[in-house]
């Protein structure tokens, strides 16, 4: 009885509280410097990173952003539609819907058929990727009036490049890891392992450059008990890296009849020659290379750059490696795309602040002229070409942005 009282009891109760009024989500307030923020597909098929994570989106969500995200964005990344969706975006089904908004993210470059769905006048960021570029993708960003900025050509604040950065030091590491698999009789390599164990000889790796790339993969192969030897032309970086690593490494400026000597004793190669100007100049000869051993692995991570040994050809990440000489040659340029939800949560992690400070002085085109460092990434500003490189290039008319500042004022 008292079991049925206390029953009826909390029934009266359940009846009174749907009567009081109950707690609405509201909606973000968007204030004047709200920015729509559209984040379409990859249609690569070598890219599957994303510019901004769910935790991205909903930080710029909650600080009153739109973002647009178009359906299936982040699978390639393991992000599904739910997140983005919890996360405060706007799921659409069509491309066209996340081109047309006031700002575009992504990471390749947009190809003719993406461009021609800008509104005219909006904003891109993305990479740049010029040696995969030609004349007319210039021409139709300048046609649509785009002011477009290039992820890798934005400096930080101590004259750094934050994206150059994290995706060599991804690189680099990947390198390493790439090599390992290729030395194993899994994959019809030497049968060997990347390192050393007590009584056997430890694997020799030789890394042509000394910047990032080379860093990050010298401390994965030494971390492993390989033996390494980096070469560079600049003594500058053989002492940095020297002094980043902290173990006594060999090091040696790229003299030839030294670093073909080197090769004919190294069971791997990685080159990580960053080009200062255009294309990558070879290093490696062919010579060189029929002269290392038989299944050697050769690893250019500068094939995007031209790549800097003669033997090399672009491969893909569905079929990755070739054989020439009996040398095994990986050559698949955008390696980052391997481990694409690291590679995605870094450069996440580079927009995002960004963005939310593009928001804060009063959206891109206040951000570009407010932060020089920021104005480095941008190549063209509505309808002109803004980056001298380009225009040289290309044979394309430029002008200074600094002087297209001067005139908005």
């Amino acid at each position: 009885m008292a079991k049925e009282i206390s029953r009826k009891g909390f029934d009266v109760l359940a009846r009174k509280g749907a009567l009081y009024p109950q707690e609405e989500l509201l909606a973000v307030e968007r204030g004047k410097n709200a920015m729509q923020i559209g984040i379409p597909n990859e249609i690569s098929l070598q890219e599957k990173r994303v510019p901004l994570t769910p935790g991205a989106v909903a930080l710029l969500s909650n600080n009153g952003h739109e973002v647009i995200v178009e359906s299936g964005m982040g699978l390639s990344s393991n992000f599904t539609d739910n997140e983005y969706s919890d996360a405060g975006a706007k799921i659409v089904y069509s491309s066209k819907e996340a081109f047309e908004a006031q700002l575009v993210v992504k990471i390749e470059p947009p190809v003719k058929k993406e461009i021609e769905m800008f509104k005219p006048g909006s904003f891109l960021i993305s990479a740049l990727q010029v040696g995969q570029l030609n004349k007319e993708y210039f021409q139709l960003i300048n046609e649509k009036r785009i002011t477009a900025i290039g992820i890798e050509l934005i400096e930080d604040k101590v004259g750094g490049m934050p994206m150059v950065r994290a995706m060599s030091e991804i690189a680099g590491i990947s390198a390493i890891q790439i090599a390992t698999e290729l030395l194993s009789n899994l994959n019809n390599g030497k049968g060997i392992i990347l390192g050393g164990i007590t009584g056997v000889r430890p694997t020799k790796v030789v890394i042509l450059g000394a910047g990032t790339v080379g860093e990050y993969a010298a401390r994965a192969a030494l971390g492993l008990g390989a033996n390494i030897e980096i070469y560079d032309n600049h003594l500058y970086k053989l002492r940095r890296i020297k002094h980043a690593i902290g173990q006594p490494i060999h090091t040696s400026s790229m003299d030839t009849v030294m670093l073909s000597d080197s090769l004919t004793e190294a069971d791997v190669l990685i080159c990580a020659v960053r080009a200062e100007k255009g294309r990558s100049g070879c290093i490696v000869t062919e010579e060189m290379v029929m002269n290392m051993r038989k299944n050697a692995v050769i690893i250019d991570v500068s094939i995007d750059q031209g790549g800097c040994v003669e033997t090399s050809e672009v491969t893909s990440h569905d079929n990755p490696t070739f054989k020439k000489y009996d040398v095994i040659h990986y050559c698949v340029p955008n390696i980052a795309s391997r481990v694409s939800r690291t590679a995605s949560n870094a450069v996440s992690n580079i927009l995002t602040p960004m963005l939310l400070q593009a928001g804060d002085v009063g959206g891109i085109e206040e951000m570009i002229f407010t932060h020089s460092w920021f104005m480095k990434g941008v190549y063209t500003y509505k309808g002109s070409l803004t980056n001298m490189h380009i225009a040289k290039k290309f044979d394309l008319k430029y002008k200074e942005l600094s002087l297209l500042m001067a005139a908005r004022f």
